[in-house]
């Protein structure tokens, strides 16, 4: 039925499983534990068997969530986890071991870097560091015990486009895996999946709530390389996503293909008015025609996403004043909100990464990211103007 279906219905409808008393609205199941009929059902779901054990690793308002992204992926299986970054770990500790290594986007979220460098670093795991949008890079950085290439596409906070086909065919020929964080664009504009991608990534607390209430993560895939093991490291490990968080995602899940593609229009009208302005060194957004991957970005996906990301003229000073004059935009770093935010990714987003990692990404002193959210664009432009001028 899923595949027959629209993304819009599959929003809405896809994964949810009534109870016995045949509620229409999702049930929202509170329960740490769940009881056996008799100790051989008990011992045979311990052991493996279908049914709920412990909502560590399974819970029915979870499995909803989950069948419900993997539905609109057009993956085989989820697992949920309680925020992105444990589902980039998960992935990370399912799939790689000491010794691997890792070709990883250097325009990635700084906290991904972290993760990469700093934390699996010290349990023997290498990573190498490449431009998104060169091939050539990837190509090069490849050895023998290379195992995944991870990468954001668009990037965080520059919007450039990888060409995921290429990096795909790559990644087979390397009998490596490859990982895409999806949180700019989410399966309303793209399915990396179709595009030759073993492993999407997902920051839920992004576009799939949308409204900035929980935290949660997921990664979507094949039963083989996401289900299985990702389930007994769950199960082990304990990343969880709570029952209430994965009810509100379920909600997020309903109205995220409306939502994404009237953020997405209003974020290419602000980036034209933003290209336009005299104090604008330069914007950032695949929806324009300036932007380095534009046709890329036509091709492989539906829409261009909320993100838009300019320098300043001035620098630091200038981009900080800009931010600190906006009445009506929350100045925060999250992202995916239908209230719009802006932020300053040197000092914030990617504060921790060093000096020489932030240029090589090319963020610079005067660079400012705005997630577009559904107010009025003409309301989002007074704003921004009052700083800029």
């Amino acid at each position: 039925m899923a595949k027959k279906l629209q993304d819009s219905t599959l929003g809405v409808r896809a994964g949810q499983v009534r109870s016995q008393f045949n509620e229409h609205a999702e049930a929202l199941y509170l329960t740490s534990s769940y009881v056996f009929d008799d100790a051989a059902q008990a011992a045979e779901r311990f052991g493996g068997g279908e049914g709920m054990v412990y909502t560590r690793y399974t819970n029915p308002t979870v499995a909803m969530f989950q069948d419900r992204l993997a539905a609109l992926e057009g993956g085989e299986s989820c697992v949920a986890t309680g925020s992105g970054m444990a589902a980039i770990l998960a992935t990370a500790m399912v799939h790689l071991k000491a010794g691997d290594h890792v070709v990883c986007s250097n325009a990635v979220f700084g906290a991904s870097i972290q993760l990469f460098t700093t934390l699996l670093g010290r349990f023997g795991v290498e990573t190498t560091y490449v431009a998104p949008t060169k091939i050539e890079e990837w190509r090069g950085a490849l050895r023998p015990n290379t195992r995944l290439l991870f990468l954001e596409t668009p990037s965080n906070p520059l919007t450039e486009i990888a060409d995921l086909e290429q990096l795909s065919q790559l990644a087979k020929k390397a009998g490596a895996l490859l990982a895409v964080d999806n949180v700019f664009c989410t399966p309303a504009l793209q399915k990396p999946l179709e595009l030759g991608a073993d492993i999407v990534v997902h920051s839920a607390t992004k576009y799939i709530d949308g409204q900035g209430r929980v935290m949660g993560g997921a990664v979507v895939g094949s039963k083989a390389l996401v289900g299985d093991p990702m389930t007994i490291f769950l199960r082990t490990a304990g990343p969880t996503l709570s029952p209430f968080n994965a009810w509100v995602l379920l909600k997020g899940l309903e109205t995220l293909d409306l939502r994404v593609r009237a953020q997405s229009a209003a974020a290419l009208e602000l980036a034209r008015w933003l290209e336009g302005h005299p104090r604008v060194e330069r914007v950032y957004y695949p929806g324009l025609k300036s932007h380095p991957q534009h046709e890329l970005a036509k091709r492989q996906q539906k829409g261009s996403g909320a993100i838009v990301s300019f320098d300043v003229k001035g620098g630091k000073a200038a981009a900080w004043r800009v931010i600190d004059s906006t009445r009506l935009i929350s100045i925060t770093g999250n992202l995916g909100d239908v209230k719009t935010t802006i932020t300053h990714p040197a000092t914030t987003t990617h504060g921790r990464i060093s000096p020489q990692a932030r240029a090589a990404a090319g963020i610079k002193d005067g660079l400012v990211r705005v997630s577009v959210g559904l107010e009025a664009v003409s309301d989002l432009q007074a704003d921004l103007e009052r700083g800029l001028a």
